[in-house]
């Protein structure tokens, strides 16, 4: 049950972190490049948001991918145990 919970948990993380906003943190040489790019015209320097985003995703995609393939190879196997069935007298 408990194990349940954290995988519940777990995918909840995952998910608020895949939500993307708009986000403008870049160096201080980017940003001029991108700002004075845009002034331009320059339709490349538009794109560059988009790839610190990408850049940024991967390493949670990748945590992500890791977390469900461990989860799947080590989780408990239904095991049954071959156990008499008679009542335990306990005299």
């Amino acid at each position: 049950m408990m194990k349940k919970k954290a995988f519940y948990i777990l995918i909840i993380v995952a998910l608020i972190f895949t939500v993307v906003t708009e986000v403008n943190a870049q160096c201080a040489m980017c940003t001029i490049n991108a700002e004075q790019g845009v002034k331009n015209g320059n339709t490349q320097a538009a794109g560059l948001n988009t790839g610190v985003l990408y850049l940024l995703a991967i390493p949670y995609l990748l945590f992500t991918a890791v977390g469900i393939l461990w989860y799947k190879k080590y989780r408990k196997k239904n095991v049954h145990l071959n156990m008499k069935s008679r009542p335990i007298n306990m005299n």
